[in-house]
């Protein structure tokens, strides 16, 4: 099965104007664990980027973790779409460029084992439904900077649906989707949240657009068992991330057992990862 990584670095470059480009260790560290798992257990792997990651992966000699290629698509995104409101909108550009079926997965999200047969009977499927948080999922009066963008053609009671991993089986409704997301967007280049606005367009329009299409979309978890230790699948790093910013114990303690993991599972990976200038502390 046909997945792909993403990383627009756009958004890095406004947030840090005078810094080099680079990705945290910890975050260099799950992207090989998802990288090499995946193509273990369910098939190929490609990271869809922009130029400058591009360059930074190769630097680093990491190019070896997509057995699909680094594909620098995402230099032609726009200029009017706003990357500090959305920060993730290379997701869905590259989704744009990726016919279906296929899998999109975040850098931070790891997949343990085969899950083909989760999407049997599906036309689509994300990892959980979100909880229609006020704070997080505003009403359509809370998108005060679009312009010429139809809020309310959609159903505005639906959970979302958190796209850490997204499959798409139909391409239809793939392309329908991703032409939805795009164009809000670009309807709102004065966004000035960078929560709300983002979230709608990935997680919430998701879940509108297949209601819309009458498409039939599966949650492949919930809450409780992703972060209860209910299920054996998947790992998402997500909600981690600002604790081990904030402790640096816990940072090395999480890139040190994550490089005992692929110590163990990857042994053929080890060199060229452990000569990465930041990584080589942690093996």
């Amino acid at each position: 099965m046909q997945a792909f990584h993403i990383n627009w670095t756009r958004p890095f470059f406004v947030r840090n104007s005078d810094s080099p480009y680079f990705v945290e260790p910890f975050e260099l560290l799950t992207t090989a664990l998802s990288a090499l798992s995946w193509r273990r257990h369910n098939g190929s792997i490609l990271m869809i980027c922009d130029r400058q990651a591009a360059h930074y992966y190769q630097t680093l000699g990491l190019s070896f973790l997509w057995d699909g290629g680094i594909h620098p698509l995402l230099d032609t995104i726009p200029e009017d779409i706003n990357p500090m409101a959305f920060w993730a909108a290379g997701k869905l550009f590259a989704l744009s460029a990726v016919a279906a079926p296929c899998v999109m997965i975040d850098t931070d999200f790891i997949v343990w084992k085969s899950i083909s047969e989760l999407f049997t009977g599906c036309d689509a499927a994300a990892i959980h439904r979100e909880e229609l948080s006020p704070q997080i999922y505003p009403g359509p009066e809370a998108f005060t900077k679009v312009r010429r963008f139809d809020l309310h053609a959609y159903d505005w009671s639906v959970q979302p649906l958190n796209t850490a991993l997204v499959f798409l089986g139909n391409d239809s409704f793939r392309r329908y989707y991703t032409d939805a997301a795009i164009t809000f967007m670009r309807s709102a280049p004065a966004a000035d949240d960078v929560l709300t606005y983002m979230v709608f367009a990935e997680q919430r329009l998701f879940a509108m657009c297949a209601k819309k299409q009458n498409i039939h979309v599966k949650a492949l978890g919930d809450l409780p068992e992703l972060f209860g230790g209910g299920q054996q699948y998947f790992t998402h790093v997500w909600g981690f991330k600002q604790q081990m910013r904030d402790s640096s114990d816990l940072y090395d303690n999480f890139c040190l057992r994550c490089a005992t993991r692929l110590r163990r599972d990857y042994p053929e990976a080890v060199s060229a990862l452990s000569s990465v200038p930041s990584l080589t502390k942690f093996f």
